[in-house]
């Protein structure tokens, strides 16, 4: 219950004013003049102004309301180092016993997580804003920051955090901590595959035992392989060179060797992701005979304006006599020896399309192709009639890197192509187009070569159990046979087509081996808390595979085939960095959320960064000590009082309430208030009659 003493003017504040001052002025008049009955006419007109202003006693039924304090628990991923997450338990458990103790008080706990998608890093000022969302500003007592200091979403106006009441931080962590990391100042995005580029980076090292020309070991890997070892000056720019060696994505790690001061080694590991483009791919065709195919190849190369054709082709081949001299052909002399020779190497892919055996390549330029792909190349022979014959391409050198032998024999007749259990499989012809039904959706050939396949897998065939297409590895390279020169109908769109531009496509890229269409692959993706692991192979059952958190902990995973050839599992990937996966001999990496993140860049506990806010709303920073147990007593204070202490924090007692009920009493009422002024009148007009 509260009372006090309210004013409810009848009329507007200036009238009554200058009624006053007028009655004043008469008032003293009369006392000027003695005249008698002054007293009375004084009392009238006290009587007159209290009844005009209306004196009113207002009592109010009063419920107080409890004062809001908002406790910030930062749970971050750097909160995970060393003993920090027991401290903040212990501090927490702390912090709320003393609350308790506080009569009137809300105590609203929120814990922020870390989170591996989140690129901001530490974000307790937004936690703060959404906890006291229904809280009107004049009830917050206050705020208390559990945290290593390392919060990322300060307010660049620290004083305008939304209410007049003290923030403190409770700093869990060792002043002057000691740390080594490693920042990333400078990184390729993209890099052109086998073309130098550079990657630079900096070791910070924080121990005060730093000296100058201090070094530390660093490892660089691509694709989780080893490419580069290297001692780099501690807090000096390095620049390294690298190679990207395939297309797509490159996963480039660089690793920092322990320190001897170190919080953490999450920081220690920087991840680019690097995608490799292909300049420009360079490939020669090489024909025979023209057919219709023959178009089909040069329309198919030259619709990709990153490819580089050259076209070889006999157009007069030596056993074709004619009467024309050869000074008046208008055809430019082929620099045969300079591509079978001289720039054989430069060349990503080579084609023999239809190609018989014939005078104008010597059996050293076949040779010279053998050693080609031996050394890493790759060869696409497209099987005509001619590859039947005496005038095969397989009686020459070439004979020791194809996977098919010709037996002479041609089978004729309409047939559509199949998929082998291979080749359900294999990535270069699983899923294609129309390959779901039986037979497949696709237009019939007419002839297929027959063959002997010596070594390789046979992906398609004929309903006969002739092979079609055959892939092979050769040393170090990678050869195609097409045994049916038939292909072309599928462009054409005879009898529906079929899925001739993505075959192709995906054979030229299985040659110049893209990892997308390797047949043996294991591929990882992060995203949305999860970790997704990806095993092609050929075998009919996939291994166990191992995977490495970035804190270090490791787990099994059983993966389940999904399609032919294609086996997944996943797990949570809550954890902030990269993964490791590793099955047999096989290995892969995957990184979670952003890939150098803002919360690993420097993990010691620091109180530089919660200071501003500290001085501006009137709070303090605190050190919890060795274990979580130096907490400061906490202290309800009138707003406008120091908040803080050395060993204590203050919040704001605000004593707000709600009204349950109002009652008014008017001190003069009408009927009272005038019979005292006709009272006052009557005895001022009575004395003056005396």
């Amino acid at each position: 219950m509260s009372w006090d003493i309210t004013f409810e003017p009848a009329l507007p504040v200036l009238l009554i004013s200058l009624m006053a001052l007028l009655g004043a002025a008469l008032t003293l008049f009369s006392a000027w003049r003695r005249a008698r009955g002054t007293i009375w006419r004084t009392a009238a007109l006290v009587l007159i102004l209290l009844a005009l202003i209306n004196p009113t006693i207002r009592t109010e039924e009063r419920e107080p309301l409890s004062d809001v304090v908002a406790l910030i628990v930062d749970k971050s991923l750097s909160q995970q180092i060393g003993n920090r997450n027991a401290e903040t338990d212990a501090a927490l458990a702390t912090l709320e016993k003393h609350l308790k103790e506080i009569k009137g008080l809300d105590v609203r706990v929120t814990t922020v997580q870390g989170d591996a998608a989140n690129e901001e890093g530490t974000a307790l000022f937004g936690a703060l804003d959404e906890i006291l969302a229904d809280v009107p500003r004049e009830r917050v007592a206050g705020a208390i920051l559990i945290t290593d200091g390392e919060v990322h979403d300060v307010p660049a106006n620290p004083a305008a955090v939304g209410f007049k009441a003290p923030i403190h931080s409770l700093i869990i962590g060792r002043k002057n901590e000691k740390d080594r990391r490693l920042t990333i100042t400078e990184a390729p995005s993209f890099g052109i595959v086998d073309e130098p580029l550079t990657l630079s980076f900096r070791v910070d090292e924080t121990a005060t035992s730093q000296v100058s020309g201090e070094r530390a070991t660093v490892t660089v890997s691509i694709d989780g392989q080893q490419v580069s070892r290297t001692d780099a000056e501690v807090g000096k720019v390095e620049t390294i060179p690298l190679t990207l060696t395939h297309g797509g994505p490159n996963v480039i790690e660089i690793d920092l060797d322990k320190g001897p001061d170190e919080l953490t080694l999450l920081n220690n590991r920087a991840v680019v992701i690097a995608n490799g483009i292909r300049d420009r791919l360079r490939v020669l065709l090489v024909s025979g005979a023209p057919h219709p195919g023959e178009r089909t190849w040069r329309n198919l190369l030259n619709a990709d304006p990153s490819v580089d054709l050259v076209h070889f082709t006999i157009l007069r081949p030596p056993e074709k006599f004619d009467s024309a001299p050869l000074d008046e052909l208008s055809l430019i002399a082929f620099p045969v020896r300079e591509l079978f020779v001289d720039k054989l190497d430069q060349f990503d892919l080579i084609i023999f399309d239809r190609y018989k055996q014939r005078a104008v390549l010597p059996l050293a330029y076949f040779a010279n192709i053998a050693d080609y792909v031996e050394n890493g190349g790759a060869l696409l022979a497209a099987a005509g009639p001619t590859f039947a014959s005496p005038y095969s391409i397989y009686r020459t050198p070439l004979s020791s890197v194809l996977p098919a032998q010709p037996t002479g024999e041609i089978s004729v007749g309409g047939y559509r192509a199949e998929m082998t259990d291979a080749g359900k499989r294999h990535p270069v012809t699983a899923d294609l187009p129309g390959s779901d039904s039986t037979p497949p959706a696709w237009g019939r050939w007419f002839r297929t070569i027959d063959t002997t396949i010596n070594h390789g897998e046979v992906l398609l065939e004929d309903p006969a159990k002739h092979p079609l297409m055959v892939l092979d590895h050769v040393g170090k390279g990678r050869v195609a046979q097409l045994l049916s020169d038939q292909v072309w109908l599928w462009s054409r769109g005879y009898e529906g087509g079929g899925p001739q531009a993505e075959l192709l496509r995906r054979l030229a890229h299985w040659l110049m081996k893209e990892p997308d269409l390797e047949e043996e692959n294991l591929s990882a993706v992060a995203s949305n808390n999860s970790l997704t692991l990806r095993r092609r192979t050929m075998a009919p059952a996939a291994a166990d595979a191992t995977v490495t958190f970035p804190s270090g902990k490791t787990e099994t995973l059983k993966l389940s085939e999904v399609t032919p050839g294609r086996f997944e599992a996943a797990t949570p990937a809550r954890e902030l960095g990269l993964y490791r996966i590793t099955q047999g001999d096989m290995t892969a990496v995957a990184a979670a959320g952003p890939l150098n993140p803002r919360e690993y860049a420097d993990v010691r506990a620091t109180d530089e960064r919660l200071a501003p806010v500290a001085k501006a709303t009137g709070g303090g920073i605190y050190w919890a000590g060795d274990g979580g147990t130096d907490i400061p007593a906490i202290r309800s204070l009138r707003p406008g009082h120091d908040a803080a202490g050395s060993n204590w924090m203050g919040l704001n007692r605000n004593e707000q309430y709600l009204v349950r009920s109002v009652h008014q009493l008017p001190l003069v009422s009408g009927l009272i208030a005038l019979a005292l002024i006709l009272g006052a009148l009557a005895m001022a007009w009575r004395r003056e009659g005396q």
